[in-house]
Formats: structure tokens, sequence, C-alpha cells
């Protein structure tokens, strides 16, 4: 890219970062239409549209990937994060096993803080109890202070081990180190309900629906948003 297109770049970055997606989306759709290809931009710009959701950006974010893994400037850091990515576009796509093989492969070459995260987590997804623990174990072993993987490792006692004790453990954990994190917050809710405390868990799910809801978000804001109005009726 020349001056003026990574003027754009970070220009499209600054507004994406600032919550102004609509900028952001038609500075990236310039920039991508005029065939200026750099990882720079196009893999913020495959963030927006998987965080955008639906069918058409998904298979949006997986053209746009596949010409990024020829551009200059991909070094090791960005191809982790291109191939994570495309596996997300690939598991919202409805190929889960698809997704789950591109980050095992990715896995094998390079382990990192974000293929654990990902990774573990559609382990988790798939219904695999045994290799969800598992590997969530391994990704603790690798940090056991990564909220993300406490969070799974609680998700994965909660939903596939049938163990909520133990699930809480790492709740709780994981809420010590990130106190907004969206999945963690809905689970620990559970429990107030579950104890009669709907005004705790309405405190959990109205600070939940504050925070920036990923593709890998186990409680979509229309999860948390029906059992508020439920909660408050």
């Amino acid at each position: 890219m020349g001056i003026l297109d990574s003027f754009k770049a970070r220009k499209a970055l600054m507004a994406q970062q600032k919550g102004n997606v609509a900028e952001a989306r038609k500075l990236y759709e310039e920039m991508y239409s005029a065939g200026y290809f750099s990882a720079a931009y196009m893999l913020p710009f495959s963030v927006l549209l998987l965080r955008e959701g639906g069918e058409d950006n998904y298979l949006k974010v997986k053209e746009i990937l596949k010409k990024a893994e020829k551009a200059p400037d991909l070094d090791a850091g960005r191809k982790q994060q291109l191939f994570m990515n495309y596996a997300v576009a690939q598991y919202k796509l409805g190929e889960i096993e698809k997704a789950i093989q591109l980050l095992e492969a990715s896995h094998r070459k390079a382990p990192c803080g974000l293929t654990y995260q990902s990774l573990g987590w559609l382990y988790i997804e798939a219904g695999d109890a045994e290799k969800a623990l598992a590997y969530n174990q391994e990704a603790l072993d690798y940090d056991d202070e990564d909220p993300i993987v406490l969070d799974n490792l609680g998700q994965t006692y909660y939903r596939l081990l049938n163990d909520k004790e133990k699930a809480k453990e790492y709740f709780d954990k994981a809420i010590g180190i990130k106190d907004s994190q969206i999945d963690t917050l809905y689970f620990l809710a559970q429990y107030d309900k579950e104890e009669g405390n709907l005004e705790a868990a309405a405190q959990k799910l109205e600070k939940a629906l504050e925070g920036r809801f990923s593709p890998l978000n186990y409680a979509t804001k229309e999860m948390i948003q029906k059992e508020l109005a439920e909660i408050k009726k």
C-alpha cells in the first residue's frame, strides 16, 4: 500500500476502535474494491464483518482472508490471527469440524494464547467433553491467569460434565481477573437464579449486555435480553 492507503487504513482502524462501524466499513470496502491487499487492514476488516454477523459477511470473511494470505505484510503473528478469523467464519457457517482442524494445525505449528482460547471453546461447542477438558487444562498450564481459558474450563464442567460446583470455581477465578466477561457473567447469573437471588442475577446480566459481543460468545445479546425480561416480569 502507498502512503495514502496506509493513512486510510489507520483512519478506518481508528473509526472501528471508536465504534464507528459504518465509517470503518466504508473505508475498508473502498480499499478492498480498489485491490489494495494488506493484512494491516484486511484482518480488522474481517473482525468487523464477523462481529456484524450474517451468512454473507461470513462468506466475505473467507474471501478476504484467502487473499490476505498473500499480503506482503502477513507476519507470523498476523497469520495466527488470520487462521483464527477464518476458523470462526467456518464455524459460523456450520463447518465446525473444518474450523477445529484449521486451529489444530495452527496449534501444532505455534501454540499461542489466541489458539488456546478459540480451539478450547470450539471443542466445547462440538460436545467433545474429553478433548475439551484435556485441551483446556493444557491451556491453563500455558497461562493460568487467562480469563477466557478459565471461562472455557468453567463451561466444560458446566455444559459437558454436569459438575456445576467445579465449574463455579473457574467462573469465580475468571470474573476475579476480568469482571466484564460476558459468558462468565451469564453463567454466574444462573447460579444466582438457582439460589433465588434474582437481583444479583439481573445485575450480572445487565453488565453482560454492556460488553462487546463476539462470534465466540455462548451467550448472545438476545439470550441475555430474554432472561432479563423474564426476571423483571
